[in-house]
């Protein structure tokens, strides 16, 4: 019996959100969109260390050696399609849904399988046009080293996968939050992130000197610095205007 090779990697799963809806109104022109979306994005995918799987229709599955680099890749394929997409109607748009995920897959010729796959795949299911999603495993490894906001969305059931996984989204800079998650197992809300009442939880990847307080309750989550002295609230004061809150790492 053959041996199963195994290794570790970073998965990327990526697919055009409302792809039939676009066929079915265009056909040839949403082939020809598409042809030359993968056309700017393949550069990037190589740029960032990835390499491209399998292609299906609309759908890609690219691997990484680096978590940080799948995470930033997803970024700048998103920043990509914004770009692309500027001017064109909402309907006729082009938008990634991408999930990333770091475990285990198995090795078959060229190919890639296993757990680790198909939960990149069902974060990309949970991920809004534009948005992104990624596994705590994935988090973990990129904190710290990506300038973006995370969004804690607690535990969620996917599908066929069989154990809850905790969840994050990625808050893009030029845009709200784009997650609408499915209702989680510790009663996340539906709502988008940016009004949740106490589901989800802004976690800011920049390095701090201090820990962070996540104050709930309110209708956007304000992180704030926990070493609150009387210097630090002095400087607080003269340093920062009305509304500003101290972003700081969140220990998961």
């Amino acid at each position: 019996m053959a041996s199963t090779t195994r290794r570790l990697a970073a998965i990327l799963a990526a697919d055009i959100a409302g792809y039939s809806r676009l066929m079915g109104a265009d056909e040839v022109g949403t082939v020809q969109a598409l042809r030359e979306h993968r056309a700017a994005a393949d550069p990037l995918i190589t740029q960032h260390g990835g390499r491209i799987v399998k292609t299906t229709g609309d759908g890609l599955l690219i691997e990484f050696g680096s978590a940080v680099g799948a995470v930033e890749c997803a970024l700048a394929l998103q920043r990509l399609a914004t770009e692309r997409n500027a001017g064109i109607a909402s309907e006729r748009r082009m938008q990634w849904r991408i999930g990333v995920h770091i475990g285990d897959v198995l090795i078959e010729g060229e190919d890639i399988l296993g757990d680790g796959v198909n939960i990149a795949a069902r974060l990309e299911g949970i991920a809004e046009p534009g948005g992104i999603c990624t596994s705590e495993d994935a988090f973990r490894q990129v904190r710290g080293k990506v300038e973006v906001e995370f969004a804690d969305l607690g535990e969620q059931s996917l599908k066929n996968i069989a154990r809850p996984l905790r969840v994050y989204s990625v808050r893009l800079a030029s845009s709200e939050p784009r997650v609408a998650p499915p209702a989680s197992l510790n009663g996340a809300s539906s709502l988008p992130v940016s009004s949740m009442p106490l589901a989800g939880q802004w976690v800011s990847t920049e390095i701090s000197d201090a820990p962070a307080i996540v104050r709930r309750g309110s209708v956007r989550p304000t992180i704030l610095s926990a070493n609150i002295s009387a210097d630090s609230a002095q400087s607080s004061a003269s340093g920062q205007g009305p509304g500003q809150s101290t972003c700081a790492t969140v220990q998961a």
